[in-house]
């Protein structure tokens, strides 16, 4: 077997696996990942191709929003297998756009420039739709590099910005709290516990449930967030 055939068939990463390293050059400087993000929450992601209609949106939103995910201590990471040349100047070009009529919008995060499509192939954003153009991947890495969530997109699909926010947020909560999020959660909406592992714990939640919790089966118990 070829080299080139072993780096085709590399297992995709998967969730709780620490994030693939890497070091690339992106529209801010070099990048030596994860360690330089060591800390804070990154949100990966990669689009087909620069200069293209549906990611130069994505990127307008997500600068955009940029704020919002720097306080749930999340940074922003693109890519894409196009020259560092070509960030650049889409980049620039998206500066003078204005998507929606809310303004136009400085792309104030890294794009890694992944001619080789190295970065590409250790994270599995090829897929057979196109293998010289990355699909609209995203990973959801911890502040300890592991990887949480993962979520593809077709080429013709823009993603959801506020998904991937509530996704950071359902994580963090789940971390924080010990607390799983129902359906259709929201930040605020009432969380739910895991369930007992016991027959005991299993009757004592149902005949002496704490104040703030609601059991509505033996293993299905809400909890009311402090507000």
């Amino acid at each position: 077997m070829t080299e080139m055939n072993k780096e085709e068939i590399k297992r995709m990463p998967l969730i709780g696996d620490p994030a693939p390293e890497f070091r690339a050059m992106t529209t801010m400087g070099k990048v030596n990942f994860p360690e330089d993000y060591r800390g804070s929450w990154v949100v990966l992601f990669s689009h087909p191709a620069d200069f293209t209609p549906v990611c130069t949106t994505e990127f307008i939103t997500f600068s955009k929003m940029s704020d919002e995910f720097a306080r749930l201590n999340t940074r922003l990471l693109g890519l894409s297998i196009d020259s560092l040349h070509s960030h650049l100047a889409w980049a620039r070009s998206i500066e003078d756009i204005d998507w929606n009529g809310s303004g136009k919008v400085v792309v104030n995060f890294p794009i890694i420039a992944d001619i080789s499509m190295k970065v590409a192939k250790s994270y599995g954003m090829l897929q057979t739709v196109a293998k010289t153009q990355t699909v609209r991947a995203v990973y959801i890495i911890d502040a300890e590099g592991i990887i949480r969530a993962i979520l593809y997109y077709p080429m013709s699909t823009g993603r959801n910005m506020a998904e991937i926010k509530r996704i950071i947020q359902s994580l963090q909560l789940h971390d924080q709290e010990n607390v799983s999020t129902p359906a259709d959660w929201q930040p605020g909406d009432d969380v739910l516990l895991g369930s007992p592992l016991t027959l005991e714990e299993a009757n004592e939640r149902m005949e002496h449930p704490d104040q703030d919790m609601t059991p509505l089966s033996w293993y299905l118990t809400v909890k009311k967030m402090k507000q």
